[in-house]
């Protein structure tokens, strides 16, 4: 694949994936909200809503697969505008497979674990949903959509962490920050996840969009923690002090939108589709460390417009 699209390329995924892929193929970031400049890649402001603009600019750069990380992805900020959640979560994604599919062009579409309530986890791609807040009922609408308008697209259901341009799109980022800054910091006991740390799902997004997938996947790490435990291990890695993490539920946490408890997804179905392993846990947040040494976080803010 020589042409790629990624929308919400100045988000976590979004940017990290076009960085990667950027040295391999031409890539075209779209952005709206946070601007970008002198990217290795072609950085294009647009707003995702103005379907004829989409439309034309997919005409002009006419990708062969296109990676729609775009998402208005602020739970709370969903719940206070609903509308707008919903048309950028759930009509959007629609309206890029619509084009996708008349154009013969591959697409990913990133969706969320959210879509379960997490009252038991474990779950299948094929397992009923059950969407506790705003957010996670628009991207549960975007997977509906998509799938009507191209049923060869891929939906991937993910959870990850990583190195963002503002330093706070991840939770990796909120435990490394606030620890190395020697904060006290609260960690969710109560909330079960299966992060993936995101050049890993970048990777795993390239496959399934080169290769002959479609519909469903989970696309997580293998392995599921507690929010706590993520915060101690990233603690680990950066021989912080752990002491600084507070136990604690979730219901105390002070968020405006209910959160689903046990997000702890299957991945057999992928593991078993891809020619690789799923990468390790512990590799992931060795390889989150590795970066901030060699001063990535550092590196990438000068992209920032």
């Amino acid at each position: 694949m020589k042409r790629l699209l990624v929308t919400g390329a100045s988000g976590l995924l979004g940017f990290n994936l076009a960085l990667r892929e950027s040295a391999h193929r031409d890539v075209t970031g779209i952005t709206y909200s946070q601007g970008l400049t002198g990217t290795p890649f072609n950085a294009v402001s647009l707003d995702l809503t103005n379907t004829e603009a989409v439309n034309r600019l997919i005409d002009q750069l006419e990708p062969e697969g296109i990676i729609h990380c775009a998402a208005m992805a602020n739970i709370d900020a969903c719940e206070k505008d609903p509308y707008q959640a919903e048309r950028i979560n759930a009509e959007v994604p629609g309206e890029i497979a619509r084009i996708c599919q008349s154009r013969g062009i591959r697409m990913v579409h990133l969706s969320t674990d959210a879509v379960f309530d997490g009252s038991r986890g474990g779950y299948l791609e094929t397992d009923a949903t059950n969407p506790l807040s705003i957010y996670a009922q628009t991207k549960l609408q975007g997977e509906q959509s998509v799938l009507k308008a191209d049923p060869d697209a891929v939906v991937a259901r993910v959870n990850f962490y990583g190195w963002s341009l503002t330093g706070k799109r991840s939770l990796a980022e909120f435990f490394y920050y606030n620890l190395s800054a020697g904060k006290a910091v609260n960690g969710f006991t109560d909330v079960e996840f299966c992060p993936l740390f995101v050049n890993h799902l970048a990777d795993v997004l390239m496959l399934l969009l080169e290769g002959n997938f479609s519909r469903i996947y989970h696309v997580v790490n293998p392995i599921s923690l507690t929010k706590y435990e993520f915060g101690c291990r990233i603690a680990d890695v950066f021989g912080f002090d752990k002491g600084l993490i507070k136990p604690v539920s979730v219901l105390d946490g002070g968020l405006t939108a209910r959160r689903s408890p046990k997000l702890t997804l299957n991945t057999a179905k992928l593991q078993a589709a891809l020619p690789v392993a799923l990468p390790d846990l512990q590799d992931g947040i060795q390889y989150f460390a590795a970066q901030q040494t060699a001063g990535y976080p550092e590196s990438i803010t000068h992209y920032l417009h």
